[in-house]
């Protein structure tokens, strides 16, 4: 069979990353997904390399698997062009700011009444009903804002953005999820509904799960922040000649690790033996585990632990993923020949169904309908 989503027609007017990347997993799933820019195109086209102007790899990245419309929306009869798409289509995805979206007559309420059975996803910095609502947003912000700096600097350092772009891409992941659960709700109801994804809501959440931590019990049991992985010690670790990541999780995992490194000493330390007391301690233990990888090179730390089952990775550059045996196999990276651009490289969706067809990269997809 096509893919999962393969009846549904989406609409997406979004730009940057969030919605974009948004829709093109709805691409990946199966849907036919309609991208319309505006004359002088998603900004995001300038991002990043490019071999000709306005089809940057970024954008290229985002925006596989669409269709490509051009529409100016302040223009009435290009406005009607797309109210009238919108009253064929199955969901409409966008990222304006709401108040914009009611300027141009693309509002919730005339919308739906074109299509009631639309499903209406907008993707906003903040919900609607809070004092932050007109507030522009990017990923920056929002990382600033949700507390992922403010993590980095509690491991010591600086406050510091992840290096992707990851209240976006979350966002979009969200984006995803709602869609489809509106859509299923609609095989029950018969209708859409509106559907608002807010990204600072989006990222606190993302972050509450672990760090919320001693706050979640009222009174505190303690401060925010998981402990583990805000330790300072937790991170890749020198060997002899470069840097291996290492990943003890159970008492087994430690007592075999210390015991492969002649310290038997720590491998029959009993506090091992007490979910609650290596917890405790896992500073202590990062510590520790540097010392014995310090002794030896990247690929004897490799075998001897696959070899224990341990969890442990080499630490690879994104080119290093380029020639990734497993990668490899599953033909992951997929050479394309796109009608614009020639040669280029993209990704296949991560995703299966057994009982669907994987989506390919589509080489005619998004060339910028100009």
């Amino acid at each position: 069979m096509a893919g999962p989503l393969d009846t549904i027609t989406v609409i997406d007017l979004s730009t940057v990353i969030a919605g974009p990347y948004a829709g093109h997993i709805l691409g990946d799933l199966g849907a036919r997904v309609v991208k319309v820019e505006p004359p002088a195109g998603d900004i995001m086209r300038a991002a990043g390399p490019a071999r000709s102007p306005g089809m940057g790899a970024a954008f290229l990245n985002c925006n596989r698997n669409k269709e490509s419309r051009v529409l100016d929306l302040k223009d009435g009869a290009q406005r009607d062009e797309l109210l009238d798409m919108l009253g064929e289509a199955d969901v409409l995805l966008h990222n304006m700011r709401p108040a914009a979206a009611e300027r141009l007559g693309l509002g919730y309420e005339p919308v739906a009444a074109r299509n009631p059975r639309l499903v209406y996803c907008a993707i906003v910095g903040y919900g609607q009903d809070g004092p932050y609502r007109d507030r522009p947003a990017y990923d920056d912000v929002i990382q600033a804002e949700a507390g992922w700096a403010d993590l980095q600097a509690r491991t010591g350092g600086e406050p510091r953005y992840a290096p992707t772009i990851v209240a976006d891409k979350t966002t979009g992941l969200y984006a995803v999820a709602a869609i489809t659960a509106a859509l299923l709700a609609r095989t029950v109801s018969g209708t859409g509904q509106y559907v608002e994804v807010p990204m600072f809501e989006v990222m606190a959440s993302f972050l509450a799960v672990e760090h919320l931590a001693g706050r979640t019990f009222r009174p505190p049991l303690g401060p925010t922040g998981y402990g583990r992985v805000l330790s300072p010690h937790r991170r890749p670790y020198r060997t002899k000649d470069g840097y291996v990541c290492v990943m003890p999780y159970t008492a087994a995992h430690w007592r075999a690790f210390f015991a492969a490194a002649g310290r038997d000493d720590w491998a029959s330390d009993a506090a091992l033996g007490s979910d609650a007391a290596r917890a405790a301690m896992i500073g202590t233990l990062y510590e520790r585990l540097a010392e014995c990888l310090a002794a030896d090179t990247t690929g004897h730390w490799l075998a001897l632990l696959r070899g224990l089952d341990v969890p442990c990775a080499p630490v690879n550059a994104i080119d290093d993923l380029l020639e990734d045996e497993h990668l490899t196999a599953v033909g992951f990276f997929q050479p394309t020949l796109h009608p614009s651009e020639g040669d280029i490289l993209g990704v296949r969706s991560p995703l299966r169904f057994a009982h669907a067809r994987r989506a390919p990269t589509d080489p005619d997809a998004m060339n910028g309908g100009r």
